[in-house]
């Protein structure tokens, strides 16, 4: 099998990387473990870009949102990525949420399909000696993150990740429960409410506390990602802590009541035909016997029939503003890239565009050309900088794309108004940028 560039990792990254450089004519060898007997603690398919989370893209507002502006960037480009998520949405507001199954099954198909790419199941426990990107997330393998430390000398860092649980939607009581917006944001009604008294909330924030967890005695002192943050660890830190985070009861007026519940569970449509929905900032770490308990303590959900438990698994990420140069390259050996989660970017979409830029940098280089970063005021740039340009290589940490990322807006400016001001900045800045 002859190629000229080697992908390894056939996640949201891997995907989106093998998709830029095959439309670029060159081919790509894709080699994805799951399929060959080997998988990981959080995957439950053998597909290409499978969302092992949450279903959501989260928002799709490019004005004033800085993911969504990156989703514009992308399908700038010719995101795979944003392509599938776009043909495979479901209802969610302003967000964007796909069925995670048709999309998963529309990427290896399309990759599958395309002439310039063969896929191979099989595990990779070495760094390859030709161009190559890796891009296996935050559950690389052993033995290949023992090749990547060994060739850095660094030790990769290391967090938590949780995974919220689905429920069968037939199980849910639309007597208690209503449907509504997430929140105050839209007048959509996509999300289901499940309301709580007072009484009911401190029972069940006691629940969060004193629920028996999973103990992970090897991954001691492990720090958990804040986007991501299991609920019971959001609990402990104050009794009104979830009243403001995901059971934040704002703009949502109970029919029966007409006023807002003390708190409020929502759930957000997983699949395309409604059967599954998922219970939304639910990462949790307690054992499943207790999530069942405690869930279906939650007015709406006592009798809840769950597709998926939540779980707890962990990420492993590199120290790239130390590791990598501006392109993604590894400077101990130019000829490997890194692209997705392991590179310390954190959210699908944020993967899949770091997974886009190392495609196009690789596709550039090995057609003997130069591709200049994208500018730090967009998006992509922006994101990219933090990644391999934060100063402090010590204290990195994963991150989502976000306006602070960019450089802040000179002179004085309206406070409601500085977010259409980077995004208009951004697309400016983007125009520039491909039009060089």
């Amino acid at each position: 099998m002859t190629h000229d560039i080697h992908i390894i990792g056939g996640g949201l990254a891997g995907s989106e990387a093998a998709w830029q450089l095959a439309e670029a004519g060159l081919a790509v060898k894709l080699s994805e473990m799951r399929g060959s007997g080997s998988t990981t603690p959080a995957h439950h398919t053998d597909g290409l870009a499978e969302l092992v989370c949450s279903n959501s893209f989260r928002s799709d507002d490019a004005e004033r949102n800085a993911v969504g502006l990156l989703h514009a960037e992308m399908r700038a480009l010719g995101s795979l990525i944003m392509r599938e998520g776009d043909a495979h949405k479901v209802p969610a507001g302003s967000a964007l949420a796909v069925d995670r199954d048709r999309f998963s099954d529309g990427v290896t198909a399309a990759l599958s399909a395309h002439p310039n790419i063969t896929i191979v199941r099989e595990r990779v426990d070495t760094l390859p000696d030709s161009p190559a990107i890796i891009a296996t997330g935050p559950l690389t393998a052993p033995g290949l993150a023992e090749a990547i430390g060994a060739e850095t000398g660094k030790d990769a860092l290391a967090f938590f990740d949780a995974i919220a649980p689905i429920v069968h939607h037939e199980s849910i009581d639309m007597s208690v429960a209503w449907m509504q917006s997430r929140w105050d944001k839209t007048e959509t009604k996509d999300y289901i409410n499940c309301p709580m008294t007072k009484d009911q909330y401190l029972a069940f924030h006691a629940g969060l506390i004193d629920g028996e967890k999973t103990e992970f005695k090897e991954w001691e002192n492990v720090p958990y990602f804040e986007g991501c943050m299991p609920i019971e660890v959001m609990a402990a830190r104050g009794v009104d802590t979830l009243r403001y985070g995901p059971m934040k009861p704002v703009g949502l007026d109970d029919p029966k009541t007409g006023r807002w519940p003390y708190a409020v569970v929502q759930l957000r449509q997983d699949n395309a035909s409604g059967t599954l929905w998922n219970i939304v900032g639910f990462q949790t770490k307690l054992k499943h016997a207790e999530q069942v308990r405690l869930f279906r303590t939650i007015p709406g959900l006592e009798n809840a029939e769950f597709a998926r438990l939540g779980g707890l698994h962990r990420n492993t990420f590199i120290r790239s503003p130390e590791l990598l140069d501006p392109t993604l390259r590894l400077k101990a050996r130019p000829g490997i890239r890194f692209a997705g989660q392991i590179t310390g970017c954190e959210g699908y979409v944020e993967s899949a565009a770091i997974g886009l830029l190392a495609g196009r940098f690789a596709a550039a280089e090995l057609r003997g050309e130069v591709l200049a970063p994208p500018p730090v005021e967009t998006a992509l740039g922006a994101l990219l900088h933090h990644i391999t340009g934060a100063a402090e290589a010590e204290t990195y940490q994963p991150m989502n794309v976000n306006f602070g990322l960019m450089p802040p807006i000179e002179g004085r400016t309206k406070k409601a108004d500085r977010k259409l001001l980077y995004t208009a900045r951004a697309r400016d800045a983007l125009a520039g940028w491909l039009a060089g």
